[in-house]
């Protein structure tokens, strides 16, 4: 079976590939849990991050955005302790308030993904790449994304954890002609 050629052979990471990343994601709870793993991954390999994953979920009580967004002081120093997650104090700071920031654009779009997926007119961009080589890190579409998000208040989200993010929940789907989950 072929398969996108950054997916080696770990078993998490195939099952990643072959379950969730370039599926359209409709549910404000998973864009949540990937704005929130995509800015912690920020300088970090993605395998890292899927391998904490199952830790950011309970750290993050199931990525409940209406209680991260209460996170205290407090709650901010038991993070940090937290040895299954990345222990960043900006990156754990910068998800509470983008807790905030999500809430205020499901406040204003009636739902986060309908904020989101107006970017790309409501259907998944299909790129049509032949090799590993041609994925691009970033698109002048995630640049306007990450400067909506950015002029919200939102952090740690520039361009690339944006074009990362637009990945995971299907919003533009990079899997390599020939890959089998590819779907079109």
């Amino acid at each position: 079976m072929r398969r996108c050629e950054w997916v080696g052979d770990e078993e998490i990471y195939i099952n990643y590939h072959d379950e969730e990343w370039g599926k359209p994601v409709h549910d404000d709870k998973v864009h949540f849990e990937f704005i929130v793993l995509e800015s912690a991954q920020s300088g970090l390999s993605w395998i890292t991050i899927l391998k904490k994953r199952e830790n950011y979920r309970k750290a993050y009580d199931d990525f409940d955005v209406n209680k991260v967004c209460e996170y205290s002081e407090e709650r901010i120093n038991e993070l940090l302790k937290n040895e299954g997650i990345v222990r960043n104090r900006r990156k754990i700071e910068a998800s509470i308030n983008n807790a905030k920031r999500f809430i205020e654009i499901q406040q204003e779009f009636g739902s986060f993904d309908n904020y989101i997926w107006r970017f790309v007119g409501g259907n998944p961009l299909i790129n049509k790449l032949k090799d590993i080589s041609e994925l691009p890190a970033m698109t002048e579409l995630s640049d306007v994304i990450a400067k909506d998000l950015k002029k919200r208040g939102f952090k740690f989200l520039g361009s690339i954890t944006v074009y990362s993010y637009m990945q995971a929940v299907g919003l533009v789907n990079d899997h390599i002609i020939g890959c089998c989950s590819r779907d079109v």
